[in-house]
């Protein structure tokens, strides 16, 4: 099973060449202002690629999928996974879209038990991870040195033995590191500068 896996696209969508795969996987971000009309481009072009199952994870700039109303108005060849797992070829994929101390962004949680509620969600025989924000100290850090990911997700994490963990959210840390059992990926393709830096990642699982 191939997969093909970005983030962080932020609208520029359609200038990325995405390789042939089975599974394609975005982990949040897709728009910049999470209206209708940004969003619906995305979804649009999302749902047109030929990849058999096509998972994404919404991120702190998608406003638009924090109303449940809205999720009718998915494609149906599209699995939007909000604290949800979807099955493929006997993996589980996990998705979580919440993001810690952003104050007003979409899938805003505060650090500590606000956000661990969502991460105390996700079954300890999750195969594949995807969550928007990184795991404290986990390409997590800003330019400034500062590390912005969250806490409550890498304690998480000493329970959950997956095999692949995805996410974006700090475009600056974009890449990828091996601890114990799991393979960490930022998939951001945007530079700190919105300039389109970095390619889909493709795996062969």
């Amino acid at each position: 099973m191939r997969l093909v896996c970005l983030s962080d696209t932020h609208n520029q969508h359609r200038d990325i060449e995405i390789p042939e795969g089975d599974v394609l996987i975005h982990a949040g971000d897709c728009t910049e202002g999470g209206n209708r009309e940004e969003t619906q481009d995305f979804l649009d072009w999302f749902s047109s690629q030929p990849h058999t199952h096509k998972i994404l994870i919404p991120g702190n700039h998608d406003f638009y999928f924090e109303n449940p109303e809205n999720h009718k108005n998915i494609p149906s060849n599209i699995r939007l996974l909000i604290d949800q797992g979807v099955e493929i070829e006997q993996r589980l994929f996990w998705g979580s879209p919440y993001t810690p101390g952003m104050d007003n962004w979409a899938f805003n949680r505060d650090r500590g038990s606000d956000i661990r509620k969502h991460w105390d969600l996700i079954p300890p025989h999750t195969d594949i991870l995807i969550t928007h924000t990184p795991p404290y100290g986990i390409l997590d850090e800003i330019r400034s040195g500062n590390k912005l990911g969250c806490e409550e997700l890498t304690r998480k994490l000493e329970s959950v033995e997956a095999s692949y963990h995805f996410f974006g959210h700090i475009h600056h840390a974009s890449g990828s590191s091996i601890r114990s059992k799991t393979r960490f990926f930022n998939l951001s393709v945007l530079d700190e500068r919105s300039r389109l830096m970095h390619s889909p990642v493709v795996l062969d699982i």
